[in-house]
Order: C-alpha cells, then structure tokens, then sequence
C-alpha cells in the first residue's frame, strides 16, 4: 500500500534524524520522539483498521488521518531534526505553505471539497484517488497545526491573540461542516442512511471540539508561562527551549 510505504519512509528518515542531533547535542526529548510514534500510530490504526464501512467510521478515518495524526506528528518534530530538509531547494520554495494566512485557508478548503458528494463518492469507489484524498488531509493538516504551533518560527505579527483567532476559525470551520450532516434530511454520499451520516457530523463535532479545547488551554498555558516580553518576540510554542537560538531556523 502507498499509504504504508510512505509512513515507513517518514519513520526511517525521522529516527535518522532523530540519530543525527542526538550525536550533535548529546540528547534528544523522549516526548518527541513519543509524540511522533502516537501520530504514526494514528496513521497506521486509520490506514488498516475497517474503517470505511459507512459514513460514521470513514469520518473518523478521516479525523484520524486529518487532525490527530497530523497534530502528533508536528509535536514530535523540531527545527534541528527538519534542518537537512529545509536545505533542499524545493522544499525551502514550499515553505510559504505553512504561513498562517496560507495553511489555514488551504486546510478549509482541501476539507469541505473533498466532503463535497461527487469528490467524496469519487474516492470511494477509486483506490488511487482515495490514497490521494488521504495525501490531502495528512498534508493540510500538518501544515495547518505547524502554523498555528510555530513549528518554525512564523511572521512575527502572529503572537498569542492571532493565534486563539486562528484556532477559532479552525473550529467554525470543523462546527459548520459538522452540522451540515447532523442536520441532513437526505443522504450526500453512496452509503445512503441519514441516521449513519448525522453520527458521523456528531463524531466530527465532538472530535473537533475536544481537540480545540484542549490545544485553546495548551496556547493560554505557554503564554503565561512564557510571559508577555517573551511573547512578544514570537518564541515557536512547539520548539523545546534547547531549540531556540542560533538553530532556530526562521522563515519569514
């Protein structure tokens, strides 16, 4: 499966790298390392388990692959261990894509068009476009949450105000696709059952907001420990204290 060999290249090059800064700096955070084997984990339970046998189950799928995973992933990662990537010329070219004002629209949209009926329907029936979808969501997703956790560096504009409003966006977003199926009186998809697809607007919801919530305390709770100079100079909220200085690699 392409969904699988990816994941297994991303694991091999992240415990390369993971290898390499450890020699470099004599110690590298456990917490990361688990946070990214939780978002693999995710990938791999999302991408085996029976999970498109209807409406309610492919959306958790895609929670699974979209938010979760993508979330766990971006915690487990640094400057330092993305470093030998960023030197590569087109993956420095891509860099505007994790721009808050970029990845946050690209996320809405890559989300509500594929839950549209011809594109979602479409993905069912095909396998290489359903990989692809799956591609998008990850994708979207991990830029998403490296913009609003600074994974690198962002503009420096984007301080703790920003970013609840950023996360308040996400969340209507989520809130308004979810009640496009909790109140649907008619199937959109192929599975055709109201009462699946209504559960699944339901699972969508509740994900949603528990994920928000807990990330809305993680924010306040780093901008008052950081405290307001600290802050105001924009330190990534996903970056250990050790990553900081001259190998924080700045973006904008």
């Amino acid at each position: 499966m392409i969904q699988i060999a990816i994941t297994s290249l991303a694991v091999a090059l992240y415990a390369g790298a993971a290898i390499r800064v450890k020699r470099r700096r004599g110690r590298f955070q456990a917490a990361r390392a688990a946070s990214f084997g939780v978002g693999v984990a995710l990938l791999l339970i999302a991408t085996l388990a029976p999970l498109e046998g209807s409406f309610k189950a492919h959306m958790t799928q895609h929670l699974l692959i979209g938010d979760l995973a993508p979330l766990f992933v971006v915690l487990g990662l640094t400057g330092p261990l993305l470093r030998p990537a960023l030197a590569l010329r087109p993956v420095r070219a891509l860099r505007a894509l994790a721009h808050p004002l970029v990845a946050l629209p690209l996320w809405a949209v890559d989300l509500c068009a594929w839950h549209l009926s011809a594109p979602f329907d479409a993905a069912i029936r095909h396998e290489s476009l359903h990989t692809l979808q799956h591609l998008c969501f990850f994708t979207c997703g991990a830029l998403l949450w490296a913009a609003l956790l600074e994974l690198l560096p962002g503009p420096r504009w984007f301080r703790t105000p920003q970013r609840l409003g950023y996360l308040g966006v996400m969340w209507l977003v989520s809130l308004s696709l979810s009640q496009v199926f909790l109140w649907s009186t008619h199937p959109y998809y192929t599975y055709g059952s109201v009462g699946d697809q209504r559960a699944g607007g339901g699972i969508m919801l509740l994900e949603g907001s528990a994920v928000m919530l807990g990330v809305l305390v993680w924010i306040l709770w780093c901008a008052l420990r950081s405290g307001p100079a600290e802050d105001a100079d924009v330190v990534p909220l996903a970056l250990e204290v050790g990553d900081r200085g001259a190998d924080a690699l700045h973006l904008w």
